[in-house]
């Protein structure tokens, strides 16, 4: 499969199926659709040669269909499926448990519109998780992380600083354990920053490997969707502490991380503030709303969202050459190595290699599941009892999703959010159809911007 597009001055050709990115000159850019047409239609490399070679005087023509058929016997044009290959293997495969999202609170003092977690309560009650609870959910992820040395826990919620001593305490029993289980636990928290101190900063800069900071960008527009419960401003309350949390982290190992919504289509002057607050760490994303809510992104918005992304992109090289460079999560990629082909074909892993353990112990696939009752798997007491949907988890991936098969994008998304799917096709095996417009221009931003790197 080709994927053949123009962006910034620049004549993009990727090789799906290997990974291979050309820059190319307008002749071979207009040839090489042709000649996929040639190769599907069994015309050998001669016969494709003499059919578009063109007249005997006609050199560059001649030398453009030489280069094609050179990356194509090279295997960096027009190449196999060597993925399609794996899938048996794929489905076969063991997994162990790598990665737990700990939902240390069920409760939050903010009142942030958009929140899926239903004002941090999940739609459930108000809970803060106990010490023993999250004592348990580790020794359960140890138990059952097989041979895997580097454990992922992030502490979540709501608000996990609501249940600071708690944290603290579990990070400590974690340290604790290692040895013995010859096991590294890499922490992350993720918080909305209200309640952040020099105390915490102080812990989570000893313990916490990541910090995600939650901010929507612009004051006007993070205050709109995320003020506290009594409508007062929260952003004048965290754009200090973030700043002082990202200096003292020697702008490495956290984000900012934001959501955009209907309300600020114009997202990418939102990553451009951060940018200009000092922050180099960004990641702003799309909401992920029913289309009832006045906030959730419509079809009519994904041409202005598609803009902002080059916006964006066309902002970062110039900053980039003037030395204010930054980074945007979504248009970072890796060319040259990337993830596993396990990794390209199933995504996060949840449900199988990623769980979520609410306060109360259940287990969840991942935290967009929480609360919804017909996706509990288990529990970290009685283990997995829905050994069936679990299956139906490990086994999704980009060949199992029907959209997925036509999609230039599938390696690098590696086939979407099953979470977003299940909330807007009611299957794990469906599409986001506007996520996925989303995420295909993200990935060819990304792309460009590694082409322009290159060539500077």
């Amino acid at each position: 499969m080709i994927h053949e597009y123009k962006s910034h001055g620049y004549n993009i050709v990727l090789d799906v199926n290997s990974g291979s990115v050309h820059v190319v000159d307008d002749l071979v850019y207009d040839m090489i659709p042709e000649i996929e047409k040639d190769i599907e239609a069994g015309l050998s490399d001669d016969e494709i040669a003499v059919k578009e070679g063109g007249s005997l005087m006609d050199t560059d023509r001649k030398e453009a269909v030489s280069e094609i058929l050179s990356l194509k016997n090279s295997g960096m044009l027009f190449s196999e499926d060597v993925y399609e290959s794996a899938v048996d293997k794929f489905m076969e495969r063991e997994t162990v448990v790598k990665a737990m999202c700990l939902h240390i609170a069920h409760a939050c003092n903010l009142g942030c519109k958009y929140c899926f977690a239903g004002k941090g309560e999940y739609c459930g009650p108000a809970a803060l998780m106990s010490y023993q609870v999250g004592k348990d959910a580790l020794d359960y992820l140890v138990k059952h992380s097989g041979n895997r040395h580097n454990l992922e826990v992030d502490f979540f919620g709501g608000e996990p600083l609501m249940n600071w001593d708690v944290v603290k305490d579990l990070v400590a029993y974690g340290r604790s354990i290692e040895k013995e289980h010859n096991k590294r636990f890499r922490f992350t928290l993720t918080t909305n920053g209200t309640l952040l101190n020099d105390d915490i900063l102080e812990f989570a800069n000893k313990e916490m490997s990541n910090l995600v900071l939650s901010i929507d960008g612009r004051k006007e527009v993070h205050d709109n969707m995320r003020p506290f419960r009594d409508g007062r401003s929260s952003y004048d309350e965290i754009l200090p502490k973030y700043k002082k949390a990202a200096e003292s982290r020697d702008q490495m190992n956290y984000y900012v991380r934001g959501t955009y919504t209907h309300f600020n289509t114009d997202f990418a002057a939102d990553v451009l503030h951060l940018a200009d607050e000092g922050f180099q760490q960004i990641s702003v994303e799309p909401v992920v709303a029913q289309p009832e809510e006045p906030y959730a992104l419509t079809e009519e918005d994904i041409p202005v969202l598609l803009e902002q992304y080059d916006i964006l992109a066309d902002e970062m090289l110039k900053r980039r050459k003037e030395g204010r460079g930054f980074n945007f999560f979504h248009f970072m990629i890796d060319l040259e190595g990337g993830p596993c082909v396990y990794k390209r074909l199933s995504g996060c892993g949840a449900g199988c290699e990623y769980v979520s353990v609410t306060p109360w112990g259940d287990i969840y696939p991942c935290h967009q599941f929480v609360g919804q009752e017909d996706y509990k798997l288990g529990s970290i007491y009685d283990g997995i009892q829905k050994k069936d949907l679990q299956k139906k988890f490990h086994d999704c991936n980009v060949y199992s999703k029907p959209d997925c098969s036509n999609c230039f994008a599938r390696y690098y998304c590696s086939g979407g959010c099953m979470a977003n799917s299940q909330h807007f096709t009611g299957d794990i095996y469906g599409a986001y159809k506007v996520g996925c417009e989303l995420q295909r221009k993200r990935i060819e931003c990304a792309i460009m911007l590694k082409v322009a790197q290159a060539e500077s």
